[in-house]
C-alpha cells in the first residue's frame, strides 16, 4: 500500500493576486464582456492568458480610441492566448472501457507550474470534465474518482484530493472551481465521500489525517449561524428553521454578474425585474450564482413557484430555497468528522459531531418529506413549505440511509411512477429548457440513485436504471464515439441539450460513473454491516 501523504506537507502551489477578471483588466473586461460582446461563449475571454503584464495590456488598451468590434477581437487575439475546447477525442476502439482507460491521460492536468490570468494553480495532477470546462471542478471530481478508483489510479485520486486539502487551506473553503471567479462559492460538499474512496484503497487512518480540512470545510458551510437573527448576508449559508434547527442553503458571496457569463446575467436581471419590480437585480445575481454553487445550473428547482413558469430563469430565487441535498451532504460529512475523532479516540468531539448529525437527520426528516406526495422536496423557507418541484435530489436521503423502510419504497415508487424512461432517471420531471430538468439525466444522479436503491434492497429497479444508463451511454458511444456530459433519457437517439452552453464531451464524471457502474461485481450490500452479495455482469 502506498503511504497516504500528510496533507499538512503538501507542496504549496505558487502564490498569487487573486483578482476577479473585472479588477484584473478593468474597463477591457467590460468592453469585451457587455459593450461589445465579443465570444459566443462568455467563458472564453476570462479563461484567456495574458501574453504580456496585464498592466502593458491595460495601457495599450487605454491608447484605443472607442475601437469597434474587428478592432477589439484583433487587440485581444495580439495580446492573449485565447483558450480552446478540448477536441473531440477521437476513440480508437469500439470498447468504452478502453476508450474511458485512454481519456484519463487526455483529461489529466499536470501540477500548475506558473500562474497566468485566472487559473489558480494547483500543487499535483488534476482531472477536467473536458470540453469548455478547462479547470478541475468540485463536485465532478468525486464521480470521476470512482472511474480512476476502478482503473487503480490511487496516487492521481490522492492528488486530486491534496489539491482540494491545498484549496481548503489557502482559501478556507474548496471553490467550484480552481479559477479566480470562482472564489465566491463552493459546490456542493463531497470532499469527504473522496476521502470515503481513499480510504478504502489505503486504510481508515486517512480519516484523521484529513480531518483538520474536513473540519475546516465544515465551518465554511456553518458560517453565520451566529448571526442568524441579523440581516440574510451575515447568515450566509445557514438558516434557522421555524423549529429553531440551524439548515443550510446554497450561496454565493456576491451579488454581481458571473464574469464568465456576464452578459446572459445581466439580461436576465433585466427581465427579472420587468416580471418582478419587487425584485433588485442584485437579488437576482446572488440567486443566479447560488444557483452555480448547487451544481444545479439551471433547473426549475430554483425557479419560484406563481404559476409562471414559463418566465424561466428570471424566476429564480434559490437563497429562499433549502435544499434536501446539500443537507444531507452535510449530515454525511457530520457523521464523517465524528468517524475522524473516533480513530483518534477522541470519544467527546466524536459524540459532539454524532449529535450534530442526528438533529441534522431528524430536521432532514421534518422539513423535507411530503407524507400526501411520499417523496423528499426542497424547502422554501420564507414561505415554510415545499416546494412542489420532482426532482431527482429527493434520493439524497436514501443513499446517505436518512429514510426508513417506508419512506424508501415511497420513494422507489415514485421513482418508477415519475421519473425512470428509456435512457435512466430524468433530473427533474419539469420539462423546461434548462439543462438539470426534463428530458436530460446525469451521470452522478443516476449513481446515487442506483446506490440508494441498494442500500434498501430494491434491487431490481437499481439494476434497470444501471442497464438503462449504461446501455444509453454505450449506444450514444458506439453512434458517436463520444462521453457526454448529459444525455437525452426520454427519447435515446437524441442528444442532450439546454442550458447556457452545448453538451460537451469528455466527460469527467460520465467516464467515472460508467467505469464504476459497468465493472463492479457487488450486486447486493448494506454499508451498515458490511455485507456483499457477488454476481456476475455483463461486458458493457
Amino acid at each position: 500500500m502506498m503511504k497516504c501523504e500528510n496533507p499538512k506537507t503538501v507542496k504549496k502551489a505558487l502564490k498569487i493576486n487573486i483578482q476577479t477578471p473585472e479588477e484584473l483588466y478593468g474597463d477591457l473586461f467590460y468592453s469585451i464582456q457587455k459593450n461589445h460582446h465579443l465570444f459566443n461563449d462568455s467563458k472564453t475571454f476570462v479563461d484567456a492568458i495574458p501574453l504580456f503584464e496585464v498592466e502593458t495590456i491595460r495601457n495599450k488598451f487605454s491608447q484605443l480610441n472607442n475601437p469597434n468590434d474587428e478592432e477589439l477581437k484583433n487587440f485581444v487575439i495580439q495580446n492573449f492566448k485565447l483558450p480552446k475546447e478540448n477536441a473531440s477525442y477521437k476513440a480508437d476502439s469500439s470498447n468504452i472501457n478502453k476508450h474511458i482507460y485512454k481519456l484519463w491521460d487526455v483529461l489529466q492536468r499536470p501540477a500548475d507550474e506558473k500562474h497566468s490570468g485566472t487559473l489558480i494553480p494547483l500543487p499535483h495532477s488534476y482531472i477536467v470534465p473536458g470540453g469548455r470546462f478547462r479547470e478541475v471542478y468540485y463536485w465532478d471530481s468525486y464521480f470521476t474518482i470512482l472511474g480512476l478508483q476502478k482503473d487503480g489510479k490511487t496516487e492521481l485520486i490522492q492528488h486530486i484530493i491534496d489539491n482540494f486539502s491545498y484549496l481548503i487551506e489557502e482559501y478556507g473553503f474548496i471553490p467550484n472551481g480552481n479559477r479566480t471567479y470562482y472564489l465566491s462559492r463552493s459546490q456542493p460538499p463531497f470532499y469527504a465521500l473522496m476521502i470515503d474512496v481513499l480510504a478504502e484503497e489505503k486504510n481508515e487512518q486517512v480519516y484523521a489525517e484529513y480531518l483538520p480540512h474536513l473540519e475546516r470545510e465544515y465551518a465554511f458551510w456553518m458560517t453565520g449561524k451566529n448571526q442568524l437573527q441579523q440581516k440574510e448576508d451575515t447568515r450566509l449559508r445557514t438558516v434557522k428553521m421555524p423549529g429553531g434547527e440551524i439548515l443550510n442553503r446554497y450561496w454565493d458571496n456576491k451579488s454581481t454578474p458571473r464574469p464568465e457569463s456576464y452578459m446572459e446575467d445581466i439580461e436576465t436581471a433585466e427581465k427579472a425585474i420587468q416580471l418582478y419590480p419587487e425584485k433588485t437585480k442584485e437579488e437576482v445575481y446572488r440567486d443566479i450564482r447560488a444557483a452555480a454553487e448547487s451544481g444545479w445550473d439551471f433547473s426549475s428547482r430554483w425557479f419560484y413557484d406563481d404559476n409562471n413558469k414559463e418566465a424561466g430563469l428570471p424566476n429564480i430565487h434559490t437563497t429562499n430555497i433549502i435544499p434536501v441535498d446539500l443537507n444531507c451532504l452535510l449530515y454525511n460529512l457530520e457523521k464523517t468528522i465524528a468517524k475522524a475523532y473516533h480513530i483518534k479516540e477522541d470519544e467527546v468531539k466524536q459524540q459532539y459531531y454524532l449529535d450534530l448529525a442526528e438533529k441534522r437527520k431528524a430536521a432532514i426528516q421534518k422539513y423535507f418529506w411530503n407524507e400526501e406526495f411520499g417523496f423528499y422536496f426542497d424547502y422554501n423557507f420564507q414561505e415554510k413549505e415545499h416546494t412542489n418541484i420532482w426532482s431527482l435530489a429527493g434520493i439524497y436521503p436514501l443513499f446517505f440511509e436518512v429514510s426508513n423502510q417506508q419512506q424508501a419504497y415511497s420513494v422507489k415508487e415514485k421513482l418508477e411512477e415519475k421519473f425512470l424512461v428509456p435512457g435512466g432517471l430524468l433530473a427533474s420531471t419539469n420539462f423546461t429548457t434548462q439543462q438539470w430538468d426534463a428530458p436530460n439525466g446525469w451521470a452522478p444522479l443516476q449513481y446515487l440513485a442506483i446506490e440508494g436503491l441498494r442500500n434498501y434492497k430494491y434491487d431490481s429497479l437499481a439494476k434497470t436504471v444501471k442497464e438503462r444508463w449504461l446501455n444509453l451511454n454505450k449506444k450514444v458511444y458506439q453512434r458517436e464515439y463520444k462521453i457526454l456530459e448529459k444525455y437525452h433519457v426520454v427519447n435515446i437517439n437524441r442528444e442532450g441539450g439546454g442550458g447556457e452552453y452545448p453538451n460537451q464531451d469528455g466527460f469527467g464524471w460520465t467516464n467515472g460513473v460508467y467505469k464504476k457502474l459497468s465493472s463492479e461485481k457487488l450486486k447486493l450490500h448494506n454499508r451498515k454491516f458490511n455485507t456483499h452479495c457477488f454476481y456476475a455482469i455483463n461486458d458493457f
